[in-house]
């Protein structure tokens, strides 16, 4: 099991009690927006990397479409991962092993962390 799915399941099991026939959509979603937050900072990242090193790539305007496409797919392998029976089956380890609980308010800081470190990176180079 990955840190995504263990991310996963503590934003579930919070908004379980709240929002039950929501949770599993606000827990796709939040996971989907992580992840797509970590490949803009990973992209940006080596932008300025490649642009420091003297190297022409690809335009940018390409690269934004990469990260669109990017971006896409990503929230369809989520949304077909946790929405079927790989869910339950995650589910029910989940069950049986101790699993760290994250402050809801911490989970939804590291999308947003992610994306001003990337304006950060951006800013800088």
């Amino acid at each position: 099991m990955s840190i995504f799915d263990s991310l996963f399941f503590n934003v579930f099991k919070h908004y379980k009690d709240a929002k039950s026939k929501k949770a599993n959509q606000i827990a796709t979603a939040y996971i989907s927006i992580l992840q797509c937050a970590l490949v803009l900072v990973l992209g940006v990242f080596f932008a300025g990397f490649f642009k420091q090193m003297n190297m022409e790539t690809m335009s940018q305007d390409k690269a934004w479409i990469l990260f669109i496409m990017v971006s896409i797919f990503i929230f369809f392998k989520n949304w077909m991962q946790y929405a079927g029976r790989k869910r339950k089956v995650l589910n029910a380890k989940m069950l049986k092993k101790k699993s760290a609980n994250y402050s809801i308010y911490l989970l939804w800081l590291l999308p947003i962390a992610c994306i001003l470190l990337a304006f950060i990176i951006w800013q800088a180079v």
